[in-house]
C-alpha cells in the first residue's frame, strides 16, 4: 500500500513538472507569435499582460534600485574625497592665519620697540629676547638672550611696551637675568610727573594677581594734587633706575594714618604676563659711588707713601 501511494505521488509531481513546462512553452510561443505578427488584442496578448508584464515591472524596479545604489555609493564616495580635500584645505589655511598672526604680534612687537626706542632715544640700547621665566604667571624674574658679548652689564634697566621693566641682576657672556619691578624683593625710587613728589614703588605679585596693580608709598602730597591717571616715572634719586622711564599711572590714592603721607596703586604701563622682547639701555646709572670710591683708593695711597 506504502509502495503504491508513494509511486502515485512521484507520478503526480512529475505531472505538474510536466504541465509547467509545458504551459511556460505555451506562453513563450504565444508571445514570439504576438511579437512576429504584431497581434494586438486577443488571448495571446491578455496571456501576455498578466504573465509578462508583472515581470517586466519587477526587473525594472529591480534594476532602477540596484542602479540607485550604484549612484549612491559613488556619490558618497566623491564627497568622501572631496570631504577629505576640504579638510586639508581648511588645515593649510589654518595654519597660515596662525603664521599671519604670529608674524603681525611679532610686527606689532617690533613697532612698539622701535616707538620706545625713539622714546627715549638719548640712551643706547639693545634688543634682545625673553628665552625663560621662572615659572609663575607673572615675568617677575626671567633671562633674556643677550650677555657681556653684546656690551650688558648687572645694573643695566630694561623697557619694553611703554616703559620700565626691571633690571640686570646677572650676565654672562651670552645671556642675562633680570629682575622686574613687580618682583617682591623690588622697590623703585619714582616721582609723579605731574607734582615732582618722589615717592617709593614696591614689588607685589599678590597685588598683580588680585588688581594688576602694585603699591607705593611714602607720598608727601600736602596740597592733594597728585590724582588718579597722573604718570609715575622713575626718581632722579634713584641709585639703580635712569631718571624720566615711565613706571605707570596712579589708580587709587589714601591718606596714612600719620596724615604726613600717602599710599595707594599704581597701574603699570608694562604687560608682565606676556613679555617677549625688550630693550637694555647699555648705561649703567652713574650715582657717584665710583667717582668717590675712586677719591677714597687715592687718598688711601697717599697716606701710604707718607
Amino acid at each position: 500500500m506504502k509502495k503504491f501511494r508513494h509511486f502515485r505521488n512521484k507520478k503526480n509531481r512529475l505531472a505538474s513538472k510536466y504541465v509547467l513546462m509545458i504551459l511556460t512553452a505555451v506562453c513563450v510561443v504565444a508571445l514570439f507569435t504576438s511579437l512576429v505578427f504584431n497581434l494586438s488584442g486577443g488571448p495571446l496578448n491578455t496571456v501576455a499582460g498578466y504573465v509578462f508584464i508583472p515581470m517586466q515591472k519587477g526587473i525594472n524596479s529591480a534594476g532602477a534600485w540596484i542602479s540607485g545604489k550604484a549612484n549612491d555609493f559613488k556619490t558618497l564616495s566623491e564627497v568622501l574625497k572631496e570631504n577629505e580635500k576640504l579638510k586639508a584645505q581648511v588645515s593649510d589655511l589654518t595654519l597660515k592665519l596662525n603664521n599671519t598672526k604670529l608674524e603681525q604680534y611679532e610686527l606689532d612687537n617690533y613697532r612698539e620697540l622701535l616707538q620706545l626706542d625713539d622714546k627715549y632715544a638719548s640712551y643706547d640700547k639693545v634688543a634682545a629676547n625673553v628665552i625663560a621665566m621662572d615659572g609663575t604667571n607673572w615675568f617677575s624674574t626671567f633671562t633674556l638672550d643677550k650677555g657681556t658679548k653684546e656690551g650688558i652689564q648687572k645694573g643695566m634697566n630694561v623697557i619694553a611696551g611703554s616703559g620700565l621693566v626691571g633690571v640686570v641682576t646677572d650676565v654672562g657672556p651670552n645671556y642675562s637675568k633680570v629682575r622686574s619691578i613687580i618682583d617682591d624683593s623690588s622697590n623703585v625710587s619714582s616721582m609723579v610727573l605731574t607734582t615732582k613728589d618722589n615717592f617709593n614703588v614696591s614689588g607685589s605679585l599678590k597685588s598683580m594677581n588680585k588688581d594688576k596693580e602694585l603699591p607705593f608709598t611714602q607720598l608727601r602730597d600736602e596740597d592733594d594734587k597728585v590724582k588718579p591717571g597722573d604718570p609715575v616715572v622713575t626718581s632722579a634719586v634713584s641709585d639703580i633706575y635712569q631718571e624720566g622711564i615711565l613706571i605707570g599711572y596712579i589708580a587709587s590714592v589714601e591718606n596714612d594714618p600719620n596724615n604726613l603721607t600717602k599710599s595707594g596703586t599704581i597701574t603699570p604701563v608694562v604687560d608682565f604676563e606676556h613679555l617677549r622682547e625688550v630693550l637694555v639701555i647699555t648705561t649703567v646709572k652713574d650715582t657717584g659711588e665710583k667717582e668717590l670710591s675712586s677719591q677714597d683708593s687715592t687718598e688711601t695711597e697717599t697716606e701710604t707713601q707718607k
